[in-house]
């Protein structure tokens, strides 16, 4: 069995700023939110978690034990989008004030849009058949 990703993890330097970007911009839902280490959001099968890197360096207060983690710099993020979908997501982010910072065509006619978060985080939308799905 071929498993799928889950969950993926960015870190922020401003959890608020990422809150409203991720929510108000992108329109995903958050489902999850902790003052100052974390803000989760549900996507189509999966999560992504938002992360505040200073905090997760220390053991979570609510008693889990999940180890401890985090990083530094700008990370990627990938989420799927049909051509359509591509065409309305460059247009929602550019009235938004967003900068497309690329617009490839990969092969094929298979196309992906990159810009960043708050955090210069670099963020994409791409057709699944990038990767033959």
């Amino acid at each position: 069995m071929t498993p799928a990703i889950l969950e993926t993890a960015l870190y922020v330097d401003d959890l608020e700023a990422a809150e409203r970007f991720y929510s108000e911009i992108l329109g995903f839902e958050v489902i999850l939110r902790d003052k100052d280490r974390h803000v989760f959001f549900k996507l189509n099968g999966s999560v992504l978690l938002i992360f505040n890197p200073e905090v997760t360096k220390v053991p979570a207060s609510a008693g889990i034990d999940v180890p401890v983690h985090g990083t530094t710099g700008q990370g990627h993020a990938c989420f799927t989008a049909t051509d359509e979908e591509l065409d309305m997501w460059k247009k929602k982010l550019e009235a938004k004030g967003i900068e497309i910072e690329r617009e490839i065509e990969w092969f094929d006619g298979v196309r992906s849009i990159y810009f960043r978060d708050p955090s210069g985080n670099s963020l994409e939308f791409a057709q699944p058949k990038l990767w033959g799905f």
